[in-house]
């Protein structure tokens, strides 16, 4: 069954190992990643996503923080994102994703990690690759395409 939900923030950042800072739109280039992001490359975690839900979970926990804190660069709302599985196709915008990896092992413990005890992205954020190219923005449509079974 498809899931639909919206993007609600696009980050990137020039180096790797900051939060992002969100910007107006970003065009992502197929086989690379986000134009002018550290972490687009040829490689298999080129996109990251993260669900707002889970961004909300760390405020609960009394942390002030937003889209892109967490190095993120697609936020997105109304779509399960930690229970997406490899190979899943997801569209956002007039793009299209496939998702590479689910979670990360976190080598040093960030500053969020730090205040709360806890990170969302290592068991909730999914990487992935870039298919089709284009221009994403906040307000953008993103649908789950295809689903696999684990």
């Amino acid at each position: 069954m498809a899931q639909q939900g919206t993007l609600v923030a696009v980050s990137v950042s020039e180096t790797k190992g900051v939060r992002k800072h969100n910007v107006k739109r970003a065009r992502l280039r197929p086989d690379w990643g986000i134009e002018g992001d550290a972490h687009a490359g040829e490689w298999h975690r080129q996109i990251s996503l993260l669900a707002l839900e889970s961004i909300q979970k760390m405020q609960a926990l009394g942390l002030e923080v937003t889209s892109g804190d967490f190095a993120e660069n697609l936020t997105t709302q109304g779509i399960d994102v930690p229970h997406l599985h490899i190979g899943d196709r997801v569209a956002v915008g007039e793009t299209e994703l496939e998702i590479t990896q689910i979670g990360k092992e976190c080598h040093t413990r960030c500053a969020i990690y730090e205040q709360a005890g806890d990170c969302v992205m290592p068991k909730e954020g999914v990487f992935a690759r870039v298919l089709r190219g284009g221009e994403v923005k906040p307000g953008d449509a993103v649908t789950v395409a295809a689903t696999t079974t684990p």
